[in-house]
């Protein structure tokens, strides 16, 4: 069957409604129970990688390749595929073991092809685990590579033939379907639970995913939180796409005085808000009730996706059971945890401390982002919030964490070295180059180029000279096996080139986890208490650098506020002399230049005097609110006014993923043919669960037609289709020089003529003076497929701030990427920023 032919049949089964079954019906992989509709026992072949992946912005796959050209076809046993490494690659029959689990060195980048015949049609819901995705009769619906059985969806299977396509990358998979108990109803698999503190006015969030069964959004409804005593307080829910599902965030009434170690808050489902309306679910739910020194789980609002979002404390404790809690300001111990790692369990692994607090980030999951992208965004939110809860000396705050927590260590720590007193990373490494097989380029093409530079603040080793003020203290153990402790050795004789505050201990015989020590290492806590972050006006010398200002732009009293060139290395080396009232130093790749002078770094006086780069700007006079503003334009510095807010600059810029960043709203079309409409709904569909099951997120959907511009004008807005097929691509995207149609996209003065591509791009949100506009759109319903399995949700892979890639990608790789570039500081294209390949563009009709 063809893929592309389904999407017409299946809008219009959307519109059906739908059918149910007992609980007792399921099929798996296993076979069907009693009662299923089902003709014949499910088919499974297996076929082994044809493709060829990595943490890349392009992969190569001509399985994926044929769907998206409307070329593939069910397969049966011994049809072949040619593979990425030239060899016919056949599908073959697999049975699975009696757990039913297939299992198979062949699926570290495979296909299963599951295959039902149903005597009628209806919605099941998916539980499926190991999967990288899935496509439910051509519909990619996101998967669960990590193993962890939080994923229900929702899925439409027709009578008749159905066919449930697995890419696996992790050797196994499962999965069952079972027919719904509610049209509407939660998901108990994937809860995020705070710790209830006894005394506490505080209402706090928890959340948990809702799935939705109908061929309509549900709308208008209501959860409400009730204890044993009747107490209970209402939140109102988002909508819940068709077949689809959200993770809404849901308050609960505080905890009161009681003595209870544990409350039992019960969830009811509602259709709406009125007393009479209808019980659509139910889920008891159970939280911990413990004293506010007490080890706890906090939960926030994520200012990413308005997820709710938790992390964990081991609170400061008295050295005597019976003595006072200590008294504020204490220190704060910034814990990442690593892979797999839940963060409640981070801080368990820590004794308390007398003298701060160990405070445990999420990164959005336990494998998350690796501490890098919205991972790292986790870690300043939780910081922020651990701030404002407890009394924290800003000057005793330290960052340490252990495996992929301890590349957390090293990434946040090169980025914010300003904030940690001191930074201790246990069996880490430091970038996906060393350790984790980032894509990288020999001898790169001009492309190649800007998509190397495109991840330029994941290379932490290009950006470590910012650690040289800051005391460092490495650990490892002596056999760990898993990150080889020559990492750890590595990051010390490159430390020392230009380092003189930094300790390493190799634990002799110790593997990768040897016990709660290799985190709660004693002689690391006695290095972070000789260490204290010094006031920002006594610190007179600055060496700073950034890969990108809207990632980190601030080192004490000196910001990057804009870079001549986007994401290549920009840096400041400035020395402040107080007696003589001046300021001397070097830049480098640096358009605009900040400095902090109410921070009390030099008196005010008059003049000023300020020489940078061998050019010397004198009778500089005071700027009255003590921020003195700087710009480099035709080789000359001058004293500017403030950055204008449309421009590019720490509060807003690119890459593309950075659209992200913002309370993010994704908006699919509406305005095209019923086979694309139905493409950008999947599209957006897919992508919300993606981040829900990467990030813990809640990125809420819409249709071009509910979408209101003026609402909530600081959202970030995912547009998926082009101008087109996306009505809102006409307020949001009018001024861009970038515009994606039919069969063509416009460069600024030239166009690209065909009707194979898809293109990422970014640019600022009019009326918004920190949001981002996204689009996802292809020049015709392949190249907008295209866009499906674009990684950009994956740590170490980033986009510049525009792409067109070629269908041709899928064989080609790099070479399918047409051409890609950075944007100017006021957003405008800028050709000496945008490499293309093959023949050179046209000049638009």
């Amino acid at each position: 069957m063809r893929y592309l032919k389904l999407f017409s049949a299946l809008c219009v089964a959307l519109m059906a409604s739908a059918q149910t079954w007992g609980q007792a019906e399921s099929i798996s992989f296993s076979g069907l129970s009693e009662g299923t509709p089902a003709t014949s026992t499910p088919q499974l072949l297996l076929l082994d990688r044809v493709g060829r992946y990595g943490r890349a912005p392009v992969h190569i796959d001509p399985a994926e390749a044929a769907i998206i050209h409307n070329e593939w076809q069910t397969p049966h046993a011994g049809d072949t595929l040619r593979g990425a490494d030239g060899e016919d690659h056949a599908w073959r029959a697999v049975t699975p073991t009696d757990d039913g689990w297939i299992r198979d060195d062949a699926l570290f980048g495979g296909y299963i092809s599951w295959q039902l015949n149903l005597d009628q049609s209806g919605v099941w819901l998916l539980h499926a685990r190991g999967h990288s995705l899935v496509y439910v009769n051509g519909l990619p619906r996101a998967g669960d590579p990590y193993n962890t059985g939080w994923s229900v969806l929702p899925v439409w299977l027709r009578e008749g033939d159905n066919e449930l396509l697995f890419v696996v990358g992790r050797g196994q998979v499962w999965a069952e379907l079972r027919s719904p108990d509610h049209t509407v109803g939660f998901n108990s698999r994937d809860l995020t639970l705070p710790t209830l503190i006894r005394g506490s006015t505080d209402q706090p969030w928890l959340g948990v995913p809702i799935y939705n069964t109908q061929r309509e959004p549900a709308r208008g409804l209501v959860v409400t939180a009730q204890y044993p005593d009747e107490t209970q307080l209402q939140t109102p829910i988002s909508t819940i796409p068709p077949l689809g599902m959200h993770k809404v965030g849901i308050q609960v009434p505080p905890a009161g005085e009681t003595s209870a170690q544990e409350l039992k808050v019960v969830l009811q489902l509602h259709t709406t808000a009125e007393p009479d309306a209808e019980l659509l679910d139910e889920l008891e739910v159970k939280l911990d009730v413990r004293d506010v020194h007490d080890r706890q789980s906090r939960t926030f609002i994520s200012n990413i996706d308005n997820s709710v979002q938790y992390f964990a404390v081991t609170p400061a404790q008295p050295a005597e059971p019976d003595a006072e809690p200590p008294a504020g300001p204490l220190a704060l111990f910034l814990t990442l945890h690593g892979a797999g790692v839940e963060a409640r369990g981070q801080a368990a692994a820590y004794q308390p401390k007398t003298w701060g607090h160990v405070v445990a980030p999420t990164n959005r999951r336990p494998y998350g982002f690796d501490w890098e992208d919205w991972g790292r965004i986790d870690a300043l939110e939780v910081l922020a919030d651990a701030r404002q809860i407890w009394d924290i000396d800003p000057q005793r705050i330290y960052l340490t964490g252990h495996s992929m927590g301890g590349h957390g260590v090293w990434q946040v720590g090169v980025q914010y070295t300003d904030r940690f007193a001191a930074l201790g990373p246990s069996a880490a490494w430091s970038d996906f180059w060393a350790y984790a097989g980032a894509a990288d380029y020999e001898d790169p093409t001009p492309i190649e180029q800007i998509l190397k530079r495109a991840t330029l603040p994941s290379r932490t080793r290009e950006l470590s000279r910012n650690y040289a003020d800051t005391g460092v203290y490495i650990l490892h153990g002596g056999a760990d096996d898993n990150v080889p402790t020559s990492l750890g050795r590595d990051m010390v004789k490159h430390l020392a080139e230009f380092h003189g505050d930094f300790t390493y201990y190799e634990q002799p015989g110790a593997g990768h986890w040897w016990g709660n020590q290799c985190v709660d290492w004693p002689p690391m806590f006695s290095f972070f208490k000789e260490h204290t972050l010094p006031d920002r006006a006594a610190v007179n010398h600055v060496e700073f650098c950034t890969g990108n200002p809207n990632v980190a732009s601030r080192c004490h009293w000196v910001t990057i506020a804009q870079q001549q060139r986007s994401l290549v290395i920009s840096r400041v080396d400035l020395t402040a002399d107080r007696e003589q009232c001046k300021i001397v130093g070097t830049t480098e790749n640096v358009a605009r230049l900040e400095l902090d002078l109410a921070c009390g770094l030099i008196e005010p006086a008059d003049p000023l005097q300020l020489t940078l780069d061998d050019q010397t700007l004198a009778d500089i006079a005071w700027p009255e609110d003590g921020q003195l503003n700087l710009e480099h334009a035709d080789d000359t510095w001058h004293v500017a006014g403030p950055l204008a807010p449309q421009m590019k600059g720490p509060h807003r810029a690119g890459p593309f993923k950075a659209a992200f960043n913002h309370n993010f709203l994704l908006v699919y079309g509406t305005r095209g043919t019923a086979d694309e409409n139905a493409a950008l709904f999947n599209q957006a569909r897919y992508a919300a669960e993606t981040f829900w099951y990467r990030g813990n997120g809640a990125p809420e959907m819409l249709p071009d037609t509910d979408f209101d511009p003026h609402d909530q004008p600081d959202r970030g807005v995912i547009l998926y289709g082009n101008a087109e097929t996306n009505a809102a691509w006409e307020t949001l995207l009018a001024d861009s020089p970038i515009k994606v149609y039919r069969g063509r996209v416009i460069l600024a003065e030239r166009s690209l003529t065909a009707s194979n591509f898809a293109c990422l791009l970014v640019r600022p949100r009019p009326g918004s003076d920190v949001a981002l506009v996204a689009a996802i759109a292809g020049t015709s319903l392949e190249g907008q497929r295209l866009t499906e399995r674009l990684p950009y949700f994956v740590s170490g892979v980033s986009y510049p701030d525009w792409i067109v890639i070629d269908t041709t990608a899928l064989a080609d790789g790099p070479t399918g990427v047409r051409a890609a570039g950075f944007f100017a500081n006021d957003w405008s294209y800028k050709p000496t920023d945008s490499p293309f390949t093959g023949k050179p563009p046209k000049e638009p009709r």
